[in-house]
């Protein structure tokens, strides 16, 4: 059955949480306040989503298996990284299920996302464009047909102003069906004769070598993180690890694994009560011991000491921003 939703978030874990047909973790990874929105349309087969937050941040993406996806900017504006592509608003990327990657942004963005079945997308991809396009790399970056992309765009905004302010048109069956197959084709339509840049040798290495440092995050969910016993475990040397979170994540692993821990205190304050821990416990649990500049960074990176996240009530906590 055909729906929508509209959902806007002020924290981080909770609007990863939301966004459908994969896994997801998020880094932020500039100061300011954090607002998402996350729009999302399920037809019959085609599921979207239109993401819009406000600060850069990296985000960790696992693909649900079984589905085709292209991602693309709702509109022009700064270029992003995807799993080490430079994905620009002339630009899509095509992924199938069962894929990991980072993506990172610069500042505010929207992104725009869709799917559906792989085996529809291959029986819709013959019947449209007359050829298999499933050839197309699986991870790769295009540059559809200037025309191609626009109505494509222009398809994904309407459905997402139907979500917003007409959901009744999204749910009924026939309406649904003519929005799906115009999107099908717009979608078919920028991945065949498009240019492609497919995926470079040291770029699925260096991909591979994140997964695993992502892999040994996940492991140590609720705990900080050092370079040398993270490059230990990955069995990678520091240099090569800083090449490819360079390359992937804008910045360095020490940097990256700072933030974590930063966003690790910030949840443990927005769970804690402050009869039952303190600032001080909450930063040496995370490594933190030097505590007068533990808190100038936490300020800096979400305006407001942690002292302050920790003292407020229980019932403005879900709704508190960075």
């Amino acid at each position: 059955m055909p729906s929508s939703a509209v959902r806007t978030f002020a924290d981080p874990d909770d609007y990863a949480a939301a966004i459908r047909a994969t896994s997801a973790s998020l880094t932020i990874t500039q100061s300011g306040r954090f607002d998402a929105k996350l729009v999302r349309t399920d037809l019959h087969r085609v599921w979207m989503q239109r993401l819009s937050d406000s600060v850069a941040r990296v985000a960790y993406f696992s693909i649900i298996a079984g589905r085709t996806s292209i991602a693309f900017s709702a509109e022009d504006g700064p270029t992003v990284i995807s799993g080490g592509f430079e994905q620009d608003s002339s630009s899509i990327v095509r992924r199938d299920g069962g894929q990991e990657y980072f993506h990172r942004t610069s500042a505010a963005s929207c992104n725009c996302a869709m799917s559906l079945p792989q085996d529809e997308f291959a029986s819709f991809a013959i019947a449209i464009a007359g050829r298999d396009l499933t050839s197309v790399a699986a991870a790769a970056r295009l540059t559809p047909r200037p025309a191609a992309l626009a109505k494509l765009r222009e398809l994904h905004a309407a459905a997402g102003h139907l979500a917003e302010y007409a959901p009744a048109v999204i749910a009924h069956p026939e309406a649904a069906r003519g929005l799906e197959q115009a999107l099908i084709e717009a979608m078919v339509g920028c991945l065949d004769g498009g240019e492609v840049h497919e995926d470079r040798a040291a770029r699925r290495q260096h991909a591979l070598i994140l997964r695993r440092f992502k892999r040994v995050v996940e492991e140590h969910s609720d705990q900080a993180l050092y370079i040398p016993e993270l490059c230990t475990s990955i069995g990678v040397s520091e240099r090569t690890l800083r090449v490819c979170c360079e390359e992937q994540l804008g910045m360095s692993p020490k940097r990256f694994l700072l933030l974590r821990r930063m966003c690790l205190a910030r949840r443990a304050l927005r769970e804690s009560a402050p009869t039952e821990t303190t600032v001080t416990e909450i930063a040496t649990r995370y490594g933190f011991w030097q505590f007068g500049r533990f808190a100038g960074e936490y300020k800096a990176l979400f305006r407001e000491l942690p002292s302050a996240m920790l003292a407020r009530p229980p019932e403005e906590r879900s709704n508190a921003s960075l």
